[in-house]
């Protein structure tokens, strides 16, 4: 495999990169020569690096196609309408505004020259000394790239927003159909996947369903809303100790979620989907079940896991090629006992910190730090509005207190004081009066009332027997 890979044509005809931003900036600044560490990716990790570089004698560039960095672990709030957008992001510019040593861009990057040791940002090229590759996953259908449009996945605000505006149109729909069929297919949510992102949205859509909406309607009972969770393997939350994941099973039985366990989904449309077999019609369908390492292998010209994932050295290096580090969603790293570590934000934010040291201590001629060790301060998920399950190793809590540990976690890693008040505020707000406070339906009028009449009309045909 080339080791030059995705990389748009030269145009220029010469060997020189067509631009390097941060050269620029430090020719005019008339500083040292210094090491030019390219980071790719805000997310926990790449952003992670940035930080603990601030002080450090390089220079950093920061590359996201995304101007704002994101916090996933609360996406099915947005999703859900617990939270709105903006206060689970912030501006990758304004996190590192007062970091002198680094320059942001905004653009994609599309390919990494190892010869040439230069990221590909359009028609720029950047030159590095050391590259951090922290690209995240997207995600998987396991092959079955054609059941996206009728399952979005979670990885983006853009992906929030759109789950956002199917599960509440597809109520709002629902309200104006006569045929029960119909309503009952319009009020059917099938969360496909029991990892901690498809516990949480289904005890959530459970939730609103029988308190947040119970009362604003007046030909539909929202509460008779079904909710299904599927998941291939033998229990819910596979990461956690089987007594916390038999406890989440129960309380979401108790919240009215179908937890359907051993039974994998065959097919998926816009009808409904397939489970072990059985069609089950369902006008909302999300997608919680795998995901896939961005292409940062394919880049490298390096060989990856079923996940595409890289596998890294000790100290998060790709083998071969000591300057170059993959962390997060895209590294396969493995803890002492050989288990490669989980896709989680503690991890890739303790990879990134790890990194930054690396290369600090290399560029001061200090000694590098030891092998990468992830610390492992617990799992979190939770199950609805007050109840979750921890693991902290030899302590495990379920329930309400359970609940304040999961939300007092998420609030302290948010980034900036107005985001942590305006979540508490609103949390808060949510578990006195079990209201939502960001229900909104985005994008053009016509075209969501246009979506909502043809959604009517073809249940209207399917209840007659048409196609």
């Amino acid at each position: 495999m080339s080791k030059i890979a995705e990389l748009p044509p030269h145009r220029h005809g010469d060997s020189e990169p067509l631009c390097d931003v941060s050269a620029a900036r430090r020719d005019k600044d008339s500083g040292p020569a210094v090491p030019h560490v390219v980071i790719v990716g805000a997310g926990f990790g790449g952003l992670s690096a940035t930080k603990a570089l601030a002080h450090a004698p390089v220079r950093v560039t920061l590359i996201d196609k995304r101007n704002h960095h994101l916090f996933q672990p609360l996406l099915y709030q947005v999703a859900t309408a617990g939270l709105s957008p903006a206060q689970i992001a912030a501006p990758i510019r304004t996190i590192v505004r007062h970091q002198k040593n680094t320059t942001v861009l905004l653009g994609e990057v599309t390919g990494v020259d190892m010869a040439k040791r230069e990221v590909a940002l359009g028609e720029m090229r950047i030159p590095f000394d050391y590259l951090v590759l922290a690209t995240g996953a997207r995600h998987f259908y396991f092959g079955y790239d054609d059941w996206e449009p009728f399952a979005p996945g979670l990885k983006s605000l853009e992906d929030a927003t759109e789950i956002r505006r199917r599960i509440l149109l597809a109520f709002e729909t629902a309200e104006s159909e006569c045929d029960v069929t119909a309503q009952n297919r319009l009020l059917t949510f099938v969360v496909i996947g029991a990892g901690p992102t498809g516990v949480e949205m289904a005890g959530t859509i459970a939730e609103i369903s029988r308190h947040a909406l119970r009362m604003d309607f007046r030909n539909i009972d929202p509460s008779a809303a079904r909710i299904l969770l599927v998941e291939a393997g033998p229990r819910v939350l596979p990461a956690f100790p089987e007594v916390l994941s038999k406890d989440a099973q129960t309380r979401l039985e108790r919240l009215g979620v179908e937890v359907r366990l051993g039974q994998a989904v065959t097919a998926c449309d816009a009808e409904g989907v397939t489970i072990g077999g059985q069609h089950v019609p369902a006008h909302t369908i999300i997608w919680a079940a795998g995901v896939m390492a961005s292409p940062a292998a394919r880049w490298l010209g390096v060989a990856a896991d079923r996940a595409g994932r890289v596998a890294v050295a000790s100290d998060l290096s790709v083998p071969g090629h000591s300057d170059v580090f993959v962390i997060g969603d895209t590294a396969l790293a493995k803890d002492a006992g050989g288990k490669p570590l989980p896709g989680l934000a503690p991890v890739a934010k303790q990879e990134g910190a790890y990194v930054a040291r690396v290369i600090a201590a290399r560029s001061s001629e200090h000694p590098v730090p030891p092998v990468f060790h992830y610390k492992n301060f617990g799992n979190l998920a939770t199950i609805g509005r007050k109840a979750a399950v921890v693991d902290f190793g030899r302590i495990k809590l379920t329930g309400f207190f359970a609940w304040v540990l999961w939300s007092v976690a998420h609030i302290f890693y948010l980034i900036g004081f107005r985001n942590r008040l305006t979540v508490a505020i609103d949390w808060l707000w949510a578990y006195l009066t079990f209201e939502r406070g960001a229900r909104l339906i985005t994008g053009a009028p016509g075209a969501i009332l246009r979506e909502a009449s043809e959604s009517t009309i073809a249940s209207a045909k399917r209840g007659r027997g048409e196609r």
